[in-house]
């Protein structure tokens, strides 16, 4: 169940593209940019709407509550104030994955795809230092250094993109500074991992999931309802855009056309 947002903030999007509307969230810590690899792919077949989520990118925090269902009852009053109904195609990545599938349960998507969802697993996660986040931030002074060469992009984004060698200078530095900067970093995080997303029985569109082969961050459940599509992406970390963003690509175009 979605948690209603007395003052949702307006959201940054940016949108291209004809045809079904697809909707697309981003990771914990990431912004929309983070789908700039598959756009073109993808808006010559899709109205595709890239969201920064409530603390991230260019939108405010939510006020209290920072859990997925709230970010998600924002995400479902974006929606509403751009005139898009239940037949819009959901699709995100991490964190982002876990509110599309709230979307989905809540009756606003037609069809959902999540690649490597948060939430999925069996019991919350125990509290976690942010020393990752910490590092991020100590290296903000060298990343204009760090991003020159494909060995220092590989050690910038190691725990997110299977070969980070592959991310373009300028795109490797916008995902770290996004990941160090977010002001609803924080709170999104505790608040998603002190729950769980349950419910995935219960929906009913089309639900096709997406496992990254060397993600760090994320395991496939083991047991997943016959109604799930699940589909392995080989050679992908936990944020695959840039490492295979073709496949990546006909995994959001199957999952949605219905």
């Amino acid at each position: 169940m979605l948690t209603q947002v007395a003052a949702p903030p307006r959201l940054a999007f940016e949108r291209r593209g004809s045809g079904p509307a697809l909707l697309l969230l981003h990771p914990l810590g990431a912004d929309r940019h983070v789908w700039a690899p598959l756009v073109d792919r993808l808006a010559g077949e899709r109205d595709v709407i890239c969201v920064d989520l409530p603390g991230f990118g260019g939108s405010a925090p939510l006020d209290g509550d920072a859990s997925p269902p709230a970010l998600a009852g924002a995400v479902a009053e974006f929606m509403a104030a751009l005139g898009l109904g239940g037949d819009t195609h959901v699709a995100g990545n991490s964190l982002g994955g876990w509110v599309a599938l709230e979307l989905a349960l809540a009756g606003h998507a037609r069809s959902v795809t999540a690649i490597a969802p948060a939430g999925l697993w069996p019991q919350p996660l125990a509290p976690k230092r942010g020393v990752a986040r910490g590092l991020a931030r100590a290296i903000l002074p060298l990343l204009p250094t760090l991003v020159r060469t494909g060995a220092g992009r590989r050690a910038a984004l190691a725990g997110t993109v299977g070969d980070g060698s592959r991310v373009p200078p300028d795109a490797a530095a916008a995902l770290v500074r996004a990941y160090a900067t977010a002001p609803g970093f924080a709170e999104v995080n505790a608040a998603m991992r002190a729950s769980r997303f349950q419910g995935l029985e219960r929906i009913r569109v089309p639900v096709t999931l997406g496992w990254c082969e060397f993600d760090r961050l994320v395991a496939k459940p083991a047991h997943l309802p016959s109604t799930v599509r699940s589909v392995d992406l080989a050679g992908c970390g936990h944020v695959p855009m840039w490492d295979a963003p073709e496949k990546v690509t006909n995994l959001l175009l199957a999952g949605s056309r219905t």
